[in-house]
């Protein structure tokens, strides 16, 4: 049971920090509380959560096979670079004009937080590296089903508790948010410079 409630407790600190750097998922719930739209948000966050736990799974389950081919891993990165750079496009135009596209977009918060959460596959390759560091260091014991599970669960719980956290302090820049675009662009332009950056790593590699 000590095993076990560890593992949920590694899962959920080191899921909640992982999360706090700007990326497509923190960036894209980001804007959606700084637009006021709190229900979107929570249920964007939702799935976020939900997708982060099969993502945690594969990590731990295949971390071995991932590893030993390289080039998955650089696929993933060339996803992650074209979905940040999309998505901060997405975030700049709805911003800037609210077309019908994007308008759409940002009222499908369930649908839209599973769409982005399956094509931003970076959270395989952390959670390998964080797995292989915990397993190293002897604190994380994953040797049984129920202890993967604790794991993986406590992954999901933690990007949840650090998308929440997003979505509250949004809230309280919301009304300042109505009256300055700037502010609504914040989080497509920062997307959309680490998206161009994650391209340039990537051909350079």
């Amino acid at each position: 049971m000590i095993d076990l409630t560890i593992a949920f407790i590694l899962g959920a600190v080191f899921s909640f920090l992982g999360s706090i750097p700007p990326g497509t998922l923190n960036m894209a719930v980001l804007q959606l509380g700084i637009e006021g739209k709190t229900k979107i948000a929570l249920r964007f966050a939702t799935a976020v959560a939900i997708i982060e736990y099969p993502y945690a799974w594969i990590a731990v389950e295949f971390e071995s096979w991932i590893t030993s081919r390289p080039t998955i891993l650089e696929h993933f990165q060339l996803i992650t670079a074209t979905v940040m750079t999309l998505v901060g496009i997405l975030i700049l135009l709805s911003a800037s004009s609210g077309s019908g596209i994007t308008k759409r977009l940002d009222e499908s918060g369930f649908r839209r937080g599973i769409i982005l959460s399956i094509l931003n596959p970076m959270a395989i390759p952390f959670w390998i590296a964080i797995t292989a560091y915990l397993r190293s260091t002897g604190w994380l014991k994953v040797d049984t089903s129920a202890g993967i599970h604790s794991y993986v669960f406590g992954t999901s719980v933690g990007v949840m508790i650090l998308l929440l956290i997003y979505i509250f302090l949004a809230n309280r820049v919301s009304g300042y948010a109505s009256s300055n675009i700037w502010v609504k662009r914040t989080p497509g332009i920062v997307l959309l410079v680490l998206g161009v950056y994650a391209f340039i790593k990537y051909l350079l590699m």
